[in-house]
């Protein structure tokens, strides 16, 4: 994650240590005593990272509670977490520096015709059919969407679906760009949302892993 992201934003990735840390009392009280134990862990992992990443910003380590199960961050900061089986990371960065942060990371791996008809749009499956072979290129699709949503959501507040927006993805670069719907933008409740998304991705240790950046206007 530390390579997709550039050097104003924080990155922090879980350890052996940190899926069992220690939470702060505001943390805690957004678990509920009947989280399972895998929910319990990544959370956990979550929030350990989030706020070594706000140190490594020069920030005191702040609590990172959730509500709807999105991380809340503390005043001036943007972040970003994920995790997946055995694998989670937070970044952060001031909100003076960056209008948001997302990444997402996902088991590099084959999708079903059912999940590959929920996140592609038609023009996606040519794009992604033109791609080189060795990549399951649905995977890195899915996993740029989930991003991109983490870039949307916090500065909109309304819900982006996986049809919502297109992506094309640059294999050589590692890269992808995503359009929004032009209805989705027209009708969001805050001026200057974002109609374009750039990113980065790679596929390493079976995992695909992608990461954005929006600016600030």
């Amino acid at each position: 994650m530390r390579d997709l992201l550039p050097p104003e934003v924080a990155v922090a990735v879980a350890g052996p240590g940190d899926w069992t840390g220690r939470l702060l009392a505001e943390e805690l009280a957004c678990l509920g005593e009947r989280a399972v134990e895998s929910r319990r862990r990544d959370f956990t992992a979550g929030r350990v990272c989030a706020r070594r990443a706000m140190v490594t910003l020069g920030l005191p380590p702040a609590p990172v509670p959730a509500a709807d199960r999105a991380p809340v961050w503390p005043s001036g900061v943007v972040g970003t977490i994920t995790h997946t089986r055995g694998y989670c990371a937070a970044a952060a960065a001031r909100s003076s520096e960056v209008r948001a942060v997302g990444m997402d990371a996902e088991q590099h791996k084959e999708l079903g015709p059912g999940v590959r008809r929920l996140i592609c749009l038609p023009e996606e499956d040519v794009h992604l059919a033109r791609l080189p072979v060795g990549v399951s290129w649905p995977a890195v699709l899915f996993s740029a969407k989930e991003t991109i949503y983490k870039v949307w959501h916090p500065v909109v507040g309304t819900w982006l679906d996986f049809t919502d927006a297109l992506v094309e993805i640059d294999p050589d670069a590692g890269t992808f760009s995503a359009r929004i719907a032009p209805a989705r933008v027209d009708a969001a409740p805050v001026g200057n949302p974002p109609r374009v998304v750039h990113g980065r991705f790679v596929v390493t240790d079976g995992l695909v892993r992608t990461a954005a950046v929006l600016p600030l206007p």
